[in-house]
């Protein structure tokens, strides 16, 4: 029932739109016309003026034709991250690959791809069962789910979430997602000749360098990472270094782990600074909370079941990584992430076959169709009329 023409056709074309966090302005434009040429309702939301970029994440509505049944909320980003510009996408056999020097973008346009074909098939098919849908096309989730957390969450009336944006095989469910700290430090330090009066001076980078060397970085167990990714300091090679900013990050499956490494990281710095006899500045800041959705929850079982129908493997599964479902689960709609077939993301590696970017399409197609017929919950829509606005 699927176009595979028309999903590889697509996929291509939008791979080759340049859309990188904050850059996504003629992606978002190209969207919002494809799904207003499909004579949906489909707006631009504000989010763009709060972060900065004027660029907004787009939203559109299908009515269902299936009274009572769940509002299912569909989504997947627009932006990528870098290098994503002047993609050109390669076919061998059949695997899509770029051709070397930047990424693919199927993280996450395969995403994107899949909810289109979705909504094209049901609106060629209008007897195909579906309750109300909300399709919901972020921005800037590559620089820390910004687009989502700025959302206005009046918009969100759905039930239930999928969201595409997840490595690993069709039919995968991600239920469980870590929480992140992002820490910024600057170590502060006294100038001096470098050469003259080293001894006056007081090395901010040599501080740092102390403090890092006595943290617990990498993986710190099952549920919990910890990582220092950018050190900037210094003015010339012949300064004592009066100061130098460090920027890291903590992620846990546990709350209480991820506060105790963030605790952890900057005791190392107030330690170090302190025999140096100098100070640290620290800020930590919550990205996201974490993701937590029961095997048993309704839209667990519902893409389990249409996974079975399709033939794939259901699986459920945590990450180490964030994703708009973060921000869906915390704003009180239960959201899984579901696994697309992308591989080797974030490098010039990435890659993403043919049929699996087919049978993502067939699989939110499935689970659209299991979810129509799924006995409605009282506690779960709350005893409120169930409508996408």
């Amino acid at each position: 029932m699927v176009n595979i023409n028309r999903i590889l056709e697509e996929f291509l074309a939008l791979v080759r739109v340049d859309s990188e966090s904050g850059k996504e302005r003629e992606m978002a434009d190209l969207v919002l016309a494809k799904l207003s040429g499909m004579g949906l309702k489909a707006r631009e939301d504000s989010a763009g003026a709060k972060i900065g970029t004027g660029v907004g994440n787009i939203i559109a509505r299908l009515p269902g034709n299936r009274s009572g049944a769940p509002c299912l909320l569909l989504n997947a980003h627009l932006d990528t991250v870098k290098p994503g510009q002047g993609i050109w996408p390669l076919i061998k056999n059949d695997i899509i690959c770029s051709a070397g020097d930047t990424i693919l973008g199927a993280d996450d346009k395969a995403g994107v791809v899949a909810i289109l074909e979705a909504l094209r098939v049901l609106l060629e098919n209008p007897d195909l069962p579906r309750g109300d849908l909300l399709a919901v096309f972020t921005v800037y989730e590559e620089g820390g789910l910004l687009g989502s957390a700025n959302i206005d969450a009046g918009l969100l009336q759905a039930d239930m979430g999928l969201v595409l944006d997840c490595t690993g095989a069709p039919g995968t469910l991600v239920i469980r997602g870590p929480s992140q700290d992002r820490i910024k430090a600057t170590v502060h330090g006294r100038a001096a000749h470098a050469g003259i009066a080293p001894e006056e001076g007081i090395n901010a980078i040599q501080v740092a360098a102390r403090a890092i060397a006595a943290m617990k970085l990498g993986r710190l167990d099952g549920e919990t990472t910890a990582n220092i990714g950018v050190i900037l300091g210094g003015k010339a090679i012949n300064i004592v270094p009066d100061s130098v900013i460090m920027e890291g990050e903590t992620r846990s499956l546990s709350e209480f782990k991820r506060i105790a490494a963030t605790t952890a990281i900057s005791e190392n710095l107030r330690a170090a600074a302190a025999a140096a006899g100098t100070t640290v500045d620290i800020k930590t800041e919550t990205i996201y909370p974490e993701m937590n959705v029961s095997p048993d929850s309704p839209v667990v079982k519902i893409a389990t079941a249409a996974a079975n129908r399709l033939g794939l493997e259901p699986k459920t599964a945590h990450t180490g990584g964030g994703s708009d479902a973060h921000i869906f689960n915390n704003l009180g709609i239960p959201t899984i992430n579901l696994a697309t077939g992308m591989r080797d993301v974030h490098t010039t590696t990435e890659h993403i076959s043919i049929s699996d970017l087919v049978m993502n399409a067939r699989f939110v197609l499935e689970i659209i169709r299991e979810a129509a017929e799924w006995p409605p919950d009282a506690k779960l829509m709350k005893q409120r009329d169930i409508t996408c606005r």
